[in-house]
């Protein structure tokens, strides 16, 4: 795991073993605020050492961004810690959640003693905010990756974890189109210093423009594309030839996940808007 301070006493935890997944502490005199958890345990307890053993600042709360097991399987290394989330968070968890846990529990002796832990304060409107310190962080809804997704602004250092609505590759499969564009355009007006997205590099103040610019080319790109299978006599040929370059991605982008990623988005974008490909 890859650790980087972004900002005086506010960290980023970059996973080396699933997808370069995203993780953040905000430091406070007192306490610490963890921003979602990583899905294998050693990572997880790496960041509760480095900030209780390290640093003295036990964990007092835990936000996520939003269901997927890539930010929530920690969440049961953080003891005591009150875990934050969206309403939809919380029952796509407990549902959703627990289904792919089980399946993955099934495929890897690592992950035998995760457990669910489901958000104890949740909220589906508006904002909430916490105070760490003399930072606030904000929770403020983001959804287009999951309908549940979420982003924690460090309000003033100007630093936003996104969660997945931003990754180096836009991802629908489990989201909604409109909903991502949506979110996507609200993140140039939040005059940010940092952007933490939910997989990847962090994108600094001089590069959220072009960085948002280039996911929504690649999100109208991507529908152009479906448009046209739709005319096409065989749907699902068609759309298997449009490589992630077509749109305006490389394939090299999130160590070669991201042509997988672009092959998924396209089917689910054919099947949300026309049925099955």
């Amino acid at each position: 795991m890859v650790r980087e301070r972004v900002a005086d006493n506010v960290y980023i935890f970059t996973s080396e073993r699933y997808a370069l997944v995203n993780a953040g502490a905000v430091v406070g005199p007192n306490w610490s605020v963890v921003i979602d958890s990583l899905a294998f345990p050693e990572e997880s307890l790496e960041i509760r050492a480095f900030l209780e053993e390290r640093l003295g600042s036990p964990v007092r709360y835990l936000i996520n961004t939003h269901y997927h097991a890539d930010h929530t399987n920690g969440n049961c290394w953080f003891p005591g810690a009150i875990v934050l989330g969206h309403r939809l968070c919380r029952e796509l968890l407990d549902t959703r959640g627990r289904q792919a846990l089980k399946a993955a529990q099934e495929q890897s002796r690592e992950l035998r003693e995760v457990a669910i832990v489901l958000p104890d304060v949740v909220f589906d409107r508006g904002t909430i905010s916490l105070r760490v310190g003399k930072r606030t962080v904000q929770l403020v809804p983001l959804p287009g990756h999951t309908k549940d997704g979420i982003g924690a602004l460090v309000v003033e250092d100007r630093v936003l974890f996104s969660g997945d609505v931003m990754m180096p590759v836009p991802y629908l499969v489990d989201g909604d189109y409109d909903q991502m564009v949506e979110s996507l355009k609200r993140l140039p007006r939040m005059k940010l210093e940092s952007l933490v997205q939910g997989h990847g590099e962090v994108i600094l103040r001089g590069e959220v423009g072009n960085a948002v610019r280039a996911n929504l080319n690649y999100l109208a790109a991507a529908r152009r594309e479906v448009r046209k299978a739709a005319r096409r006599r065989d749907p699902q040929a068609y759309l298997e030839r449009v490589n992630i370059e077509d749109c305006g991605k490389s394939q090299i982008i999130l160590g070669g996940l991201a042509q997988e990623l672009h092959r998924r988005n396209l089917l689910s974008m054919y099947q949300t808007w026309y049925g099955d490909a």
